[in-house]
């Protein structure tokens, strides 16, 4: 499987500045580089510690996946069975969503929601219920998802309202390392440094996580 490496994504600007420090000079060239992989780092930090977005960490986890997704985008669907059963049989796997609603006003509304129904523990639920509604989302369809998700909608409200710096600003964030990377839609997955757009396969997916873990080892090993 080719991997596009996140560090060819990170932003035109970058891109096109590192070409044209290669005419000035080795050192110049070497410094520009080293600036194009602390910005990756810098943006792969934020994605993955971002302490306002839903996530499953368990302890001693030693990959993580982070995923842009929409809630009425039928590949986020398709994929999200996928996702779970990564998470039912490794146990060492970190999942961050990203809510990137890029489908309008109710796409806005259900990630909204879903991130603040974690303040009652209830994320990993309602996230389960609004990806497995069938049709088109609405916002009775949001309600009727938190109800089997069996989300308090009172106490949900009252984190919407509380939480709203949090929130709003956790999916503007999101939006603007989205458009810094060059993401056109949704789902996009980020393994390790490698981006993989689109609602790849499962045996994809894990050949990613590995592939991570051994550049994990990999690095370990250089800094004995």
């Amino acid at each position: 499987m080719k991997k596009p490496s996140l560090k060819t994504c990170v932003a035109t600007a970058a891109a096109l500045m590192l070409s044209g420090m290669a005419a000035l000079g080795a050192n110049t060239a070497a410094s520009a580089q080293n600036s194009v992989e602390n910005t990756r780092d810098r943006i792969l930090d934020s994605l993955q510690n971002d302490p306002d977005v839903p996530k499953v960490a368990p302890a001693g986890y030693d990959a993580t996946i982070i995923i842009f997704s929409d809630y009425q985008c039928p590949y986020c669907h398709q994929i999200h069975p996928t996702l779970e059963k990564l998470l039912r049989e490794d146990r060492k796997l970190r999942i961050v969503y990203r809510d990137w609603p890029i489908f309008g006003a109710v796409s806005t509304e259900a990630a909204r929601a879903a991130m603040a129904s974690r303040y009652q523990g209830k994320h990993a639920a309602f996230n389960d219920a609004l990806l497995s509604t069938k049709g088109r989302l609405s916002s009775e369809g949001i309600r009727q998802a938190a109800a089997s998700a069996g989300v308090d909608w009172a106490r949900l409200q009252a984190d919407l309202a509380r939480h709203r710096t949090e929130i709003n600003g956790a999916i503007a964030r999101t939006d603007h390392y989205a458009r810094i990377i060059g993401l056109s839609g949704t789902p996009a997955l980020i393994v390790d440094s490698y981006l993989l757009p689109g609602a790849v396969s499962e045996e994809t997916l894990k050949e990613a996580v590995q592939h991570a873990r051994r550049n994990q080892a990999a690095r370990a090993a250089e800094q004995i």
